[in-house]
């Protein structure tokens, strides 16, 4: 299993794409609470916590990298979601493509059903949390092309299926 260090230098070491499922209501960790508790209660942040992956993410675009994400959300959305729909801009800002997809829909579409990378349509990064506080516990690469075939399949499709941040966001 790879830890979250482990895992970012894996992600900077792709190299044309990165694409993420992002399946779950809620992410728990360290650096994210803070910024969280300040956008529920009104105050104002800087974003320095997240200039590191906009850099990132802004140099690989200009260098040619796409970054791509589909996140599933449960319908009505929480006030979590709407909280990464506020951040979920500037990640789109620096150059990433972002999409949400309700969860009944990608259930429809039997997407996977769990958190994960592929990077470079050659390596799966199934991503695993602990369940009772949201935790990221670890991240496991797949290279075995039948399931990583698979996961591009489901890709594909939850691209097609889902809408762009801003039209999503307005229409909650």
């Amino acid at each position: 299993m790879l830890s979250e260090t482990e895992l970012g230098d894996l992600l900077t070491g792709s190299g044309r794409e990165a694409f993420r499922f992002e399946l779950r209501d809620r992410y728990n960790s360290e650096v994210g609470k803070e910024p969280y508790r300040r956008w529920r209660t009104g105050e104002p942040d800087d974003h320095a916590w997240h200039r590191p992956w906009m850099e990132r993410v802004s140099a690989d675009v200009a260098a040619g990298k796409a970054w791509r994400r589909v996140r599933i959300v449960s319908v009505p959305v929480s006030d979590y979601t709407r909280y990464g729909i506020a951040i979920g801009r500037l990640s789109v800002q620096a150059g990433e493509d972002i999409r949400y997809l309700d969860r009944a829909g990608a259930e429809r579409l039997g997407l996977a059903p769990y958190d994960a990378w592929l990077l470079d349509e050659t390596r799966l990064v199934r991503l695993h949390f602990d369940d009772a506080d949201d935790t990221f516990t670890g991240a496991e690469v797949v290279t075995d092309p039948e399931t990583v075939t698979r996961h591009l399949k489901w890709r594909d499709l939850a691209w097609r299926c889902a809408e762009p941040l801003e039209t999503f966001a307005a229409s909650l």
